[in-house]
C-alpha cells in the first residue's frame, strides 16, 4: 500500500522559513516525478512546486519563483519543499503527490498527472 506523508507544517510570521518532508512507502518513487500542491481556504487546489525522477528538472508556479526549493533524497524516497520568505498569502493546506510513471513536465503542474496523495500538512503564515 502506497502512502505519502507530509511533515513540516507550522504557524509562522511573514517573512518566516518552513521545510516541508514529504516520506513516501509502499514502493519507491525514484524514477518519478513528484511534486507539491497547496489549498487555500475557500479556494481550488493549486500547483506550487514538482521534480523530475533523478532530481535534475524542477518546477515552479510563478507565485512561488525564487522563494521555494523543491528537492528529493531518493535514498530515503523522501522529497522536501523548502519555503523562504513566507507571506501570508502562503497560507494553505500543502500536498505532496506522485505519479506512477516518470511524468511528463509539461504536465506537473496538473493534478490529474498524479496518482497518490498525501493527507496534507497546514501551513499558516501571520503577518
Amino acid at each position: 500500500q502506497v502512502q505519502l506523508v507530509e511533515s513540516g507544517g507550522g504557524l509562522v510570521q511573514a517573512g518566516d522559513s518552513l521545510r516541508l518532508s514529504c516520506a513516501a512507502s509502499g514502493r519507491t518513487f525514484s524514477y518519478n516525478s513528484m511534486g507539491w500542491f497547496r489549498q487555500a481556504p475557500g479556494k481550488e487546489r493549486e500547483f506550487v512546486a514538482a521534480i523530475s525522477g533523478s532530481g535534475g528538472s524542477t518546477s515552479y508556479a510563478d507565485s512561488v519563483k525564487g522563494r521555494f526549493t523543491i528537492s528529493r533524497d531518493n535514498a530515503k524516497n523522501t522529497v522536501y519543499l523548502q519555503m523562504n520568505s513566507l507571506k501570508p498569502e502562503d497560507t494553505a493546506v500543502y500536498y505532496c503527490a506522485a505519479d506512477k510513471f516518470p511524468g511528463t513536465s509539461s504536465r506537473w503542474n496538473l493534478e490529474n498527472e498524479y496518482d497518490y496523495w498525501g493527507q496534507g500538512t497546514q501551513v499558516t503564515v501571520s503577518s
